[in-house]
């Protein structure tokens, strides 16, 4: 086995003063590329929950893991969906509550998610060409504040390599990002009518 040496520690009180350096000034603009805004899951590790999860609980692990959305990853450890802060404080939650008849407390991950079946994502091959404009663009055009990145793996299923999140751009670019959702099911479309009356 390969030896390595430690290396050198310095003692901060011999500084004169210690502060923290600053971020960089511009680290991203819309020219960048866009692999410098996804969220590498070969580098970090996804934040996943199980469909069985009660909803209060999904939420309060994406407040203290800092993401808002999670993958909800199945019994046989492939993916079944996404679940985001909108599924779990939007209306989705009451409208399963009032059609299930049981408590919010009651309404579980399964019951708000996305399901694989309804999601898309972008091909690596060409978020490694794109730039953030693209991605910015993208999201909006989708109405969507996240969006995921997926490319083949050997036996030709899809594995997903990374996620793109608007709050996370919009961070990196230091500028807010103005997002509409828009509804993506007849039962989204139809609710939105309704509150329009």
């Amino acid at each position: 086995m390969r030896s390595y040496q430690p290396l050198t520690l310095i003692s901060l009180a011999d500084s004169s003063a210690c502060t923290l350096a600053p971020p960089a000034a511009n680290p991203v603009a819309l020219d960048s590329p866009a692999l410098e805004v996804m969220t590498d899951l070969t580098r970090v590790p996804a934040v996943t929950i199980e469909p069985s999860a009660p909803i209060g609980a999904a939420n309060d692990y994406m407040i203290a893991r800092g993401v808002r959305s999670l993958f909800v990853m199945g019994p046989d450890h492939r993916l079944a969906g996404l679940v985001t802060t909108t599924d779990i404080l939007g209306e989705r939650p009451v409208r399963v509550s009032h059609s299930h008849g049981v408590k919010r407390s009651e309404v579980l991950v399964a019951d708000v998610m996305t399901p694989i079946a309804s999601i898309v994502a972008m091909r690596m091959e060409d978020v490694r060409a794109a730039k953030v404009g693209h991605i910015v663009a993208s999201l909006k055009q989708a109405g969507r504040h996240h969006e995921l990145v997926a490319e083949s793996g050997v036996q030709g299923q899809a594995v997903i390599r990374g996620i793109f999140s608007a709050s996370q751009i919009a961070r990196q670019l230091g500028v807010p990002l103005q997002i509409t959702e828009l509804a993506r099911t007849f039962a989204e479309i139809e609710e939105a009518l309704g509150a329009s009356r």
